[in-house]
């Protein structure tokens, strides 16, 4: 194969004029590369993390909506029709969207070139989904690029990634002399003062409060310092909290006595004038917080212009700054700080042989010399790929193609959401005052916002946190003190219709103030949810319903996500499990492998709960009897031609007797998504997968009357299926139970197997 350049080089990342690190990065690599090969055609794709997008230059040729999946996979159709002869990834796990940013798999799973990916985060200890997304990133890159040594041992110690598969690269730099301070002080109105410089986006994780806080004593020692904090809060902070951080800080130095020596300059700046702002300092402070930062461009910016730092010991900083090459102190600790800052002050020799040194070693990491050693990586991708068909349509079959889900669309949410919560039911599609609320739905609603907040997969007008709030709120309202239970039913006028519901309904919503705790990312959201879980749990154990011991291990199983040691949450659950287990033992034989003499309403719940007892237990027995009675169900509920057919509500099905085959509901679909996934988690069995998808196929069409009960118009879901016609009021739990099944779908997206071309 060519050892020479690639024809059409492709960038993946943020990009510029986007305000963060990796659009930065992005931006200056591929317009190095560009002027290194000038032979290559160098385009780049932008993640959008907001629906507006930016105001590109011409370099981007594609835009991918940060938390769109399908648009990951217009953009892989994008690079193979442009026959890319390589693309290069910048990798970060929260620029793209997805469960630790999985929906960038969909876009390398089509993909037809080789990849090569820079990882600018390389986690020591990635938690489930993170782990399984590396694992997936790996297998797909042909080459894997860190900046840094330590990026490399992890590699291989936690991944077991050869370093033949490896290239460790500095992050680039621009080029600037090696100049005196003093000549860029005038301008900024510093000339005469020692200028200590800490840029990039601020942050919590930045630790500028403990430089603020070292401040009172190095001014003691050397009144003429000025602490320049350079960079604008980040975007993100902004959106969720103001400038509250910001303020904090101001706060702490006017406390400190030292407001006449810290400027905070609230900009991004561009990289002329950040020269000048380099330019103009005597030492580099980067107090961040965090160990295991392996990359960090603002340290490699400084540091190579020559500049003295001292820093905290993360991972870049202690590979960077070793041998001398600037000064490290400890995390949090202010007098380390002020004592590193005054060594180089106290001696200015010190300070000029530090700074000579960095420079040295930062020739080596100027945009040029990078982008020259990230073509030789190129090569070696390409050299090293065996050769597959160019054609973008070469094995393209329905087999091999990933499943495409419907986009959200929570227009009928919305309409059916009040101020007081999610109405029950509608006519058509519009919302039944008469009918009221429920906590059985939005216990569902909550969770559902959980989910997609989780999955960054919200239209930007959908504000998920205040509708999140809103049905917290009716749960909460929901507890009854008296009775220790909750209220099931609420008129449109809010009066309660019971003092207790049923002990469904009070499980469910266990099952969602369970996940609002181990999910949710609002503070206030998660507080409430524990304190409500943990005072209503314990009734579960007077119960008698099945499914309510089901609902609530789904809810245990959310909330020890959060409180993994809770002994109360541990004992109701094993409590629960062996309820289930003997219920099992009691009833099941060869000829009807269930729980009880009667298969009726959302039956893989049952089997769904003792798959998760099963494996995080563990409990052997409860998986075996949880993987047995779901794939009995499965058979049951799936006709000669090959649908999904769930057991109808006119009847259920009676042991001895005949199953209804109608009123077929939303939720039963819902319900054996839910189970099979879980199952596919559990074994890693693809044909879990399959029996998922046959089920949400059912909302679109793949049913007994070939009609779709999902309205992609308006939303909406249909209320039921019956035997000659669907049930065209799109109530709240039919709705619900479609946008919940999308959601799961969409979230494991990146773990199913290719549907094998044998499913009929």
């Amino acid at each position: 194969m060519d050892s020479g350049p690639p024809d059409r080089i492709a960038f993946l990342g943020g990009y510029l004029p986007r305000l963060c690190g990796i659009a930065t990065f992005t931006h200056d690599l591929c317009e190095a590369v560009a002027e290194a090969s000038p032979a290559s055609q160098c385009y780049a794709g932008a993640v959008n993390d907001r629906v507006e997008g930016y105001d590109y230059p011409s370099r981007v040729r594609f835009e991918i909506a940060e938390k769109d999946l399908d648009s990951y996979r217009r953009g892989a159709d994008f690079l193979n029709f442009n026959n890319a002869g390589v693309l290069c990834v910048q990798h970060e796990f929260g620029i793209y969207g997805g469960p630790a940013g999985s929906h960038l798999l969909a876009l390398l799973k089509e993909v037809r070139m080789p990849v090569v990916t820079t990882l600018h985060t390389v986690l020591r200890q990635p938690n489930a989904e993170q782990a399984k997304v590396m694992e997936e990133l790996v297998r797909r890159s042909d080459r894997l690029i860190v900046m840094a040594q330590k990026g490399a041992e992890i590699l291989r110690d936690t991944y077991s990634i050869p370093d033949a598969k490896v290239d460790v690269i500095p992050h680039g730099i621009p080029d600037m002399p090696f100049v005196d301070s003093s000549h860029y002080k005038a301008q900024f109105g510093v000339e005469g003062r020692r200028v200590l410089l800490t840029f990039g986006l601020l942050g919590p994780g930045k630790g500028i409060e403990f430089v603020i806080e070292a401040l009172p004593e190095i001014v003691k020692r050397h009144p003429n310092v000025v602490y320049l904090v350079l960079g604008a809060t980040h975007p993100h902070l902004v959106a969720r909290e103001g400038e509250s951080y910001r303020l904090g800080l101001e706060r702490l130095a006017e406390d400190r006595g030292v407001k006449d020596h810290v400027i905070f300059y609230n900009r991004f700046v561009t990289i002329e004038d950040l020269k000048e702002f380099i330019g103009a300092t005597d030492i580099y402070l980067t107090p961040y917080l965090n160990e295991a930062q392996i990359t960090s461009g603002t340290l490699a910016h400084v540091f190579g212009a020559g500049k003295a730092v001292v820093s905290t010991p993360y991972w870049h900083a202690q590979e960077l700054l070793a041998d001398g090459r600037g000064i490290l102190v400890p995390f949090r600790d202010p007098e380390a700080i002020t004592e590193g800052v005054c060594a180089f002050l106290d001696d200015p020799e010190r300070l000029r042989r530090t700074r000579e040194q960095a420079y040295r070693l930062g020739r080596e990491m100027i945009w040029p010399a990078v982008a020259g050693r990230f073509l030789d990586s190129f090569r070696q991708a390409r050299s090293e790929r065996r050769a597959v068909p160019r054609s973008a349509f070469a094995g393209w079959t329905l087999a091999s193609r990933p499943y495409d889900l419907p986009p959200l669309r929570l227009d009928h949410v919305l309409r059916l959401s009040d101020d007081t919560g999610i109405i029950q039911h509608a006519t058509f599609n519009v919302p039944n005052f008469h009918e009221g609320y429920c906590t059985d739905d939005n216990a569902r609603a909550f969770i559902l916002c959980n989910l997609l907040d989780e999955l960054g997969g919200r239209p930007p007008s959908e504000n998920l946190d205040r509708l999140a709030t809103i049905y917290l709120a009716f749960l909460y309202a929901a507890m009854n003190g008296k009775t220790g239970r909750f209220r099931n039913f609420m008129s449109h006028g809010r009066q309660w219709l019971e003092d207790s519901g049923s002990e469904d309904s009070h499980a469910r919503a266990l099952w969602a103030t369970g996940t609002g705790t181990g999910r949710s990312r609002n503070d206030g959201h998660r507080k409430l949810c524990t304190q409500i879980f943990e005072r209503k749990v314990g009734v579960v154990a007077s119960f008698s319903s099945p499914r309510a011991w089901a609902f609530t291990l789904l809810g245990i199983h959310e909330f020890l996500h959060r409180f993994p040691g809770h002994a109360h949450a541990l004992s109701v659950r094993e409590d629960l499990t062996l309820k289930l287990i003997a219920l099992w033992r009691s009833c099941a034989s060869d000829d009807w492998p269930w729980f009880e003499s009667s298969a009726t309403y959302e039956n893989p719940r049952l089997c769904q709960a003792l798959l998760l007892s099963g494996r995080w237990m563990p409990h052997p027995e409860a998986l075996d009897i949880g993987l047995k009675s779901l794939a009995w169900l499965a058979s049951v509920q799936k006709t000669r031609a090959g649908h999904f057919r769930p057991i109808g509500s006119n009847g259920f099905y009676e042991r001895n007797g005949s199953r209804a085959d109608f009123d077929q509901q939303p939720v039963e679909a819902q319900a054996m998504v839910s189970a099979c996934l879980e199952a596919f988690r559990a074994t890693q069995d693809e044909s879990w997968s399959r029996e998922a998808k046959r089920a949400f196929e059912w909302f679109l069409g793949r049913n007994d009357l070939s009609l779709p009960l999902y309205d992609s118009g308006s939303g909406g879901c249909a209320d039921g299926l019956h035997q000659d016609r669907i049930n065209e009021n799109q109530g709240a739990e039919s709705t619900l139970a479609f946008h919940l099944a999308l959601a799961e779908m969409n979230q494991a997206e990146f773990l199913a197997a290719t549907p094998s071309p044998k499913d009929p």
